[in-house]
């Protein structure tokens, strides 16, 4: 396993592997026994990142969710796991009752939740402190002050260590990041948002985004990132759930443009030289990237994770990443 450092305050910051667990279905359509035996495997192959939310997944079942919180807490339970593995959940997202979901009913971002749903958090994982607090989607009903001063008080108070924001404009992650600095409190310092090689259109609208996507992380989130090399972007969904691999799996229809065949012949070209997958080519680009990029990967078997931890020792040639980078 290789290993980078996220954030940089000594007291908070934490070396994590370069591939992380993505546990959002654990304790609902992946059960129990598979979910320990995948994050067995994952922690004795030296992994060390795993990603959660307050909210996974509400949607199986019609609940608000915290299935997979809840098994973690077990798993960390049976297994003696102490703070030598680095958990990150989020909040902000989850249904504020059963049958509702984040767009229409979420229980948002203001002081109040911010404490009582990180409370909740810890308690489902078993932890004293949560080594990374994402907010999960924006609260535009709420000063984003009163949120950046809700998150600073739990890092003060030992009950968080770093602070992440995930599907925000990126104006609102600067202005958020600008108010804590101003008040000299924490700020987020991980990012969180969808990237893989193949990129969406960005001006799909949708129920959660009028205006198209925030959660992808476009060409302005990524020349952000090179602006501020200090922040670390984690990629969720970097393997479009299977549509590299699985006939049967199409691309949303936002990747629907011209950009697609063309990536996608280069990284079918670069898959037979390397004589790996494409999932694992396309892992292994993000994880040798320039910018620190962290691949944020679910996996629902042992043999799904043994093929993903396989990529974070395929080493890319400079013309390889140069063709993947080029083909639009």
């Amino acid at each position: 396993m290789k290993y980078r450092t996220i954030g940089i305050d000594p007291g908070t910051r934490r070396e994590v592997s370069v591939l992380s667990l993505g546990a959002m279905l654990f304790g609902s359509r992946t059960d129990e026994r598979t979910s320990f035996a995948v994050l067995d495997r994952y922690v004795e192959a030296g992994g060390n990142f795993i990603d959660t939310s307050d909210n996974y997944a509400f949607w199986t079942d019609d609940s608000q969710g915290g299935h997979s919180e809840a098994l973690l807490g077990r798993w960390r339970r049976s297994r003696g796991v102490g703070d030598e593995i680095v958990i990150a959940t989020k909040l902000g997202a989850r249904p504020l009752a059963p049958g509702t979901g984040y767009v229409d009913n979420p229980e948002g971002l203001s002081a109040k939740t911010v404490r009582e749903a990180s409370e909740r958090s810890r308690e489902r994982l078993g932890v004293e402190r949560i080594d990374l607090l994402y907010a999960h989607i924006e609260d535009r009903t709420v000063d984003p002050r009163e949120t950046v001063e809700a998150f600073g008080e739990l890092v003060a108070e030992g009950g968080v260590g770093l602070l992440g924001v995930s599907n925000h404009a990126v104006w609102r992650v600067e202005r958020a990041r600008a108010l804590a600095a101003a008040a000299g409190l924490p700020g987020y310092e991980v990012l969180q948002y969808h990237h893989s090689l193949l990129r969406p259109r960005s001006d799909v609208p949708s129920d959660l985004f009028p205006e198209g996507s925030l959660g992808a992380a476009t060409g302005e989130l990524l020349s952000y990132l090179r602006a501020e090399p200090a922040l670390t972007l984690v990629a969720y969904s970097p393997l479009l759930t299977g549509a590299y691999v699985r006939d049967d799996k199409p691309l949303p229809p936002d990747y629907d443009h011209p950009g697609t065949p063309a990536r996608l012949a280069v990284l079918r070209e670069i898959a037979e030289e390397t004589g790996a997958s494409p999932n694992q080519v396309v892992l292994a680009w993000q994880i040798g990237g320039e910018l620190p990029v962290v691949p944020l990967a679910g996996a629902s078997s042992v043999a799904q994770l043994e093929e993903n931890l396989a990529a974070v020792d395929l080493e890319l040639t400079p013309d390889q990443r140069a063709r993947l980078d080029a083909a639009h």
